[in-house]
């Protein structure tokens, strides 16, 4: 196929050790050839594409870089019999984004195992509303249904609410029955998480214990955690007895201070949640899943379509934790 130029959201690392991002043209050619070649019609904005974007070496290791772990659009040439010129594909996780050309641009070119066909119920910009964000929270919860959690077990928290996954997990949750809490600290968004499917708000000083005890009144039955630090761990103390929490999120710290208690005395369920390592027979499973029956009601997420050429600022605004909801990028 011949050369195809085309715009990318381009960071590069400058001689004095800071980062630097414009738009500039690149080439098919230039991509890794993997494989599947596939002409982007939207990704999103994720906080781990924020850190690629501003030289976090933990996701990306190298530079110069184009950010997104998340694109969907429409496959142009293939190597594999698995896809066929025209389908609409999604891609989410594994390397893109991170070290890998990602969906901040108009093409990718990705192994046809990182690929998930677009299921007949959702529309492209529909599958990057959800993205990383809604896929993780998808995840989260099917690791609590995996545990036999059940919403007449107790109440749901949910901690960085109105984030990507925050909100998808209260939109999905709700969905299916639960009484969820939702935990945040923008005080002036309670309207909103109660749209989506919160049934009661609390700040996140409520799930900030700073006694020092290793065990504390139980309060919830599960809890999906975005935030890490003293606020999983806060959780860990409060679960009642069997219950479980998925750990998908670390935007407070990575760092988990507790004991062995309140897993030898009251049984609880540390779930790690890893998206972008997914088996491909659960991650299609989990597509379906938010194709259909755990399908949120998009019109109540809060959503801000932004051009690549805007991009900047959202990534400024979601290290401040400055955004709410899902920011799906278009504008290629």
């Amino acid at each position: 196929m011949k050369n195809i130029h085309f715009n990318a959201y381009w960071v590069t690392e400058e001689s004095d050790g800071s980062f630097k991002s414009q738009i500039i043209q690149r080439s098919t050619d230039d991509l890794p050839q993997n494989g599947i070649l596939i002409k982007v019609s939207y990704s999103s904005l994720n906080y781990k594409d924020a850190l690629s974007s501003t030289g976090n070496k933990g996701v990306t290791r190298h530079y110069p870089h184009t950010p997104g772990i998340d694109a969907a659009g429409i496959v142009v040439e293939s190597n594999s019999d698995k896809f066929q010129r025209g389908d609409t594909v999604i891609v989410t996780g594994y390397d893109l984004g991170m070290n890998t050309a990602g969906g901040f641009g108009e093409y990718i070119n990705v192994p046809a195992d990182w690929v998930v066909p677009m299921p007949d119920s959702l529309t492209l910009k529909e599958s990057m509303i959800l993205g990383t964000a809604g896929f993780t929270a998808a995840l989260s919860i099917h690791h609590l249904l995996r545990c036999g959690q059940k919403p007449d077990d107790g109440p749901l928290l949910i901690t960085g609410a109105t984030g990507g996954v925050g909100s998808l997990s209260i939109a999905i949750a709700s969905k299916l029955g639960f009484n969820v809490i939702a935990s945040t600290g923008k005080t002036d968004k309670e309207d909103y998480l109660n749209n989506i499917g919160a049934k009661t708000v609390i700040s996140r000083s409520e799930v900030d214990d700073q006694s020092g005890r290793m065990l504390l009144r139980p309060q919830w039955a599960a809890a999906i955690d975005t935030v890490g630090g003293n606020t999983l761990a806060t959780i860990l103390k409060s679960l009642k007895t069997h219950g479980n929490v998925a750990s998908c999120g670390n935007v407070a710290s990575p760092l988990l201070n507790t004991s062995v208690f309140p897993f030898i005395l009251n049984g609880v369920n540390l779930l790690g949640v890893n998206s972008a390592t997914t088996p491909m027979p659960l991650r299609l499973k989990l597509w379906q899943n938010l194709a259909n029956e755990w399908k949120p009601d998009f019109p109540h997420i809060e959503i801000k379509t932004v051009r690549l050429d805007e991009i900047h600022l959202s990534i400024e605004k979601i290290l401040k934790g400055g955004i709410s909801g899902r920011i799906p990028i278009t504008g290629f």
